[in-house]
């Protein structure tokens, strides 16, 4: 994302800061936002932050890096939130090494040095979104100590950032707002997901992501962890301890929200009874359904339907 040294934009240039995929006054790309790319989709959105903002996005897009890519730098304007989706590299943030690959995400910030050294031999595509505002340093949480973590969900963040381009690329007079939201979003579930440096092996890390994705594919119509260990080959054991240390809840827990959640909207959009959500699920007792449904949200169903409706405090 970036290849020259530091310019700050307030001074270095004017710039059209409404909306959208707007450049510079002169049409190109700002000056700090890297060369050293082979394809890039881009973003601007607000160049010139107030300096009382709370949050604001600045630009952002995805980046499919060249050979040759090389990013040295002693400080940067804004607060970068990088997100590795292929490939690999090195970085050096804050003055340690780390090795880079898919799924990780980094940050820096004013003040920050940091280098970002592509693997030629295995060339990265990464996201990243640029922000300003004094509520940006609470929402990095470990981000902001300038060490990278690996997300237990990749797929997940890359969809966050895709959101955020296509957002920011709608024309939209509230494009600026939306945007806001989906980038604390973005930085909730990357708290959320957020696994230390170093604790991800990529074996165990694709056997985690090939189970979950088969979960979430097949919850329905799953009644046991074991039918899930027998159709990924794995045993139930390997499961929970891979569910233990990436999602950080049990793999049969995992599987109850994702039903309950279901049942939610059920109950909600739908209008079903809770019988009849239950047998939907397939508990054949509703009393054993109710059970599970308060163990997840706090409150039996009924509750949980009159709290929706406003019909309770």
């Amino acid at each position: 994302m970036l290849g020259i040294p530091w310019i700050c934009p307030v001074h270095a240039y004017s710039c059209a800061v409404a909306s959208g995929t707007e450049k510079g006054a002169s049409g190109e790309e700002p000056a700090f936002v890297s060369r050293q790319v082979a394809e890039a989709r881009r973003y601007y959105l607000n160049l010139e932050p107030d300096a009382v903002s709370a949050f604001v996005v600045v630009c952002g897009g995805c980046e499919r890096l060249a050979e040759e890519y090389l990013v040295q730098r002693d400080t940067f304007p804004y607060v970068a939130v990088e997100f590795v989706a292929e490939g690999a590299g090195r970085l050096q943030l804050a003055g340690q090494e780390y090795e880079l690959q898919p799924g990780m995400v980094f940050a820096y910030a004013p003040g920050v040095p940091h280098t970002i050294r592509n693997d030629a031999r295995r060339p990265m595509r990464k996201y990243y979104v640029d922000l300003a505002g004094s509520e940006v340093a609470e929402l990095l949480g470990d981000l902001g100590r300038w060490v990278p973590v690996q997300v237990s969900t990749p797929q997940e963040i890359a969809e966050i950032y895709e959101m955020l381009q296509r957002e920011a690329g709608g024309g939209d007079g509230a494009a600026g707002e939306i945007c806001g939201v989906l980038a604390r979003l973005l930085l909730l579930k990357i708290r959320q997901r957020a696994l230390p440096y170093g604790v991800a092996e990529p074996r165990s890390m694709a056997a985690y992501e090939r189970v979950r994705r088969y979960v979430e594919d097949n919850y329905l119509e799953l009644r046991t962890m074991e039918e899930v260990a027998t159709a990924c080959h794995v045993t139930p054991m390997y499961l929970s301890r891979l569910f233990t240390r990436y999602a950080r809840v049990g793999a049969y827990q995992f599987l109850l929200r994702l039903k309950m959640n279901h049942a939610a909207g059920l109950l909600l959009q739908r209008g079903m009874l809770v019988k009849q959500a239950a047998s939907e699920l397939g508990f054949s007792d509703p009393f054993h359904f109710s059970r599970v449904f308060k163990r997840i949200y706090g409150v039996p169903p009924e509750h949980f339907i009159r709290q929706s409706r406003g019909l309770e405090p």
